[in-house]
């Protein structure tokens, strides 16, 4: 095993609670496991093991990267990515509060919940494929669907938590590893394909790739639409002005903090959230809380 250890200096007000209770949502903790202030997450990075080990206090993040292989610079450069990702550190709250200090709707959402942030998935390849878990499905579902996922896929670590797969890994599996398992055709089919074009290289999930070249060459692929693009952005890129008109819970947030009776549809959100641009994707997360 090769190991790191770094401090991560957390912004004023960091919301800890917020990060380690969206880590927790799958109770079973078989690629995350959250007890107290301490957070363990285990995922591959280029075919190696690696766990991401991260106590958190007032003021910093104590990580530790435990990787069961060579920790070279690539795979280094990674796990330090991924770190940023799972702590939520991508994307900056203040410009959007500022926005919106006068705003009468997120307003006094942002003063009830001030430096609220959303926690990304720790690589791209993640991100795209928990999106498409979670197409059209409920929360406690797609949990499920995403824990045999990495049952089927993933491997383990050394440290007891079972990775989130890579590509090569997910391209492996046959259409029936996951059709047996409650996974719909249409929605296996999108997965495969998926990972067979990234471990082929013609679909390439780089961190910092722009989004604006990302968003029409995912959209262009078979089973994935809008909403699938936009919530690979959100949490895989840490891109800040995602349109998510497409959510449901988002349309149903809006409603009510309209006062409305019935949620309006894709079209009349899509306008509504326009006047937010470029900070959409924390309208989203102020939308999603407000569900809360």
């Amino acid at each position: 095993m090769t190991t790191q250890a770094l401090s991560i200096v957390l912004p004023a007000s960091y919301r800890s609670a917020d990060v380690l209770a969206f880590h927790a949502r799958d109770a079973e903790g078989l690629a995350e496991q959250v007890r107290g202030e301490r957070l363990r997450k285990a995922v591959l990075l280029k075919g190696v093991p690696v766990l991401l080990d991260v106590t958190l206090t007032p003021e910093l993040a104590e990580c530790r990267i435990e990787a069961d292989g060579a920790l070279d610079a690539v795979t280094q450069a990674l796990a330090h990515e991924a770190l940023r990702s799972i702590l939520a550190l991508r994307i900056d709250p203040a410009p959007f509060a500022a926005f919106v200090r006068d705003d009468p709707v997120f307003g006094p959402l942002v003063a009830r919940t001030p430096g609220l942030r959303i926690v990304q998935s720790a690589t791209v390849f993640e991100a795209l494929t928990w999106a498409i878990i979670g197409q059209q499905i409920n929360l406690p579902f797609a949990i499920s669907l995403r824990r045999t996922f990495i049952q089927q896929a993933g491997r383990a670590h050394s440290g007891g938590l079972r990775c989130y797969p890579e590509a090569a890994d997910v391209a492996r599996l046959d259409l029936e590893a996951l059709t047996s398992r409650k996974f719909s055709r249409a929605k296996a089919e999108t997965l495969l394909r998926v990972a067979r074009m990234v471990a082929e290289g013609t679909l390439q999930l780089a961190q910092d790739d722009d989004p604006a070249r990302a968003a029409p060459l995912l959209l262009a692929i078979k089973g994935i639409g809008p909403w699938t693009v936009n919530y690979t952005l959100l949490r895989g890129y840490g891109y800040a002005d995602c349109s998510l008109e497409g959510d449901v819970a988002i349309r149903s947030a809006l409603g009510k903090l309209l006062g409305e009776t019935v949620k309006p549809d894709q079209a009349r959100t899509q306008a509504w959230l326009a006047r937010y641009s470029p900070h959409r994707t924390m309208a989203a997360a102020y939308l999603w809380a407000s569900l809360g």
